[in-house]
């Protein structure tokens, strides 16, 4: 009756946030199929879409554009050097004023790499990594408490009105990206701090829980994301409080609450990934009672390239 009509129409609104617009790079009419491999020293780090390969083609000193594929010039010897000169290139870009992404230009620095595990190759400006289709690193943590009554509850917080990106919307109780340099536990106590002000010992006990990986496209380019995902289980009188003015306020919720506010347009989608990837982590997704569980996960962790 109505409420497996309601189950059912939870289940394909959250499938299609996650298919068709987290990995809407993987559905058919996206720019996938005219994309060139990006690669540095014969391994590929991105994708190049052709209204970016238009214009980088200018700088045959930096980017060989060949056939199938290009390349960072293989005379661009070490990570300084390429560094720089995707630099210039970028700037020169942002000048133009052709790439709306560069014209979010944060002063944040990237790494780009082969893997995650090796050093990384280069670095470059983080708004424009969407242009090169590079992998975007972030982390996320799921901050919850256990309620003796109640159950596991979560926080929520809702970004601020201002956010270049995402305005507004519900969010992780902290996340943030990987700036050039940092690790995991460093991005994480960092953010902790500045968006929930979360004390560095109670940051410290949040339990790494894997990754989420997805790739969407929007008209500032491309996201190959992957996201490091954390659960941070709080006191329950912590309240967190916001101290760098990116985020508005925050909820503490049930559930079922938490559960009903994903699948709407409210919630950020990479952030309601993340919860999604909690729910079914902590058994309150169940694969006799969700159809969609395998569609679930399948894109929670894309291969992206």
């Amino acid at each position: 009756g109505y409420l497996s009509k309601m189950a059912a129409s939870w289940s394909e609104m959250m499938l299609s946030k996650l298919v068709g617009c987290c990995n809407n790079f993987f559905q058919p009419g996206s720019s996938r199929a005219v994309c060139k491999p990006f690669l540095v020293g014969g391994q590929q780090v991105g994708w190049i879409q052709p209204g970016v390969e238009k214009h980088i083609r200018r700088f045959p000193d930096v980017f060989m554009v060949e056939d199938k594929q290009v390349s960072l010039c293989p005379s661009l010897q070490t990570y300084e050097e390429r560094t720089a000169r995707v630099q210039e290139v970028m700037l020169r870009l942002r000048e133009e004023g052709n790439f709306i992404a560069l014209k979010g230009w944060r002063d944040e620095m990237y790494e780009v790499f082969h893997q995650r595990s090796s050093p990384p190759v280069f670095r470059v400006e983080r708004t424009a990594t969407a242009l090169l289709g590079v992998k975007q690193y972030g982390v996320h943590v799921n901050g919850y408490v256990e309620h003796p009554e109640k159950g596991p509850l979560m926080w929520v917080g809702r970004r601020a009105k201002n956010k270049s990106t995402y305005p507004g919307k519900l969010d992780q109780v902290t996340a943030g990206g990987f700036t050039a340099g940092l690790t995991a536990q460093e991005v994480l106590v960092k953010e902790c701090a500045e968006e929930a002000n979360i004390p560095q010992d109670i940051a410290l006990t949040a339990q790494p829980a894997g990754a989420i990986s997805y790739f969407y496209e929007d008209e500032r380019g491309l996201f190959p994301e992957v996201q490091f995902v954390f659960d941070l289980r709080l006191p329950l009188d912590f309240q967190p409080v916001n101290t760098d003015g990116e985020v508005s306020e925050f909820y503490l919720w049930d559930m079922d609450k938490v559960k009903e506010q994903l699948v709407l347009p409210d919630f950020k989608p990479n952030c309601a990934m993340v919860v999604l990837d909690f729910l079914i982590r902590h058994g309150h997704i169940h694969p006799d009672q969700e159809p969609r569980y395998l569609e679930f996960l399948e894109n929670l962790h894309k291969t992206l390239f």
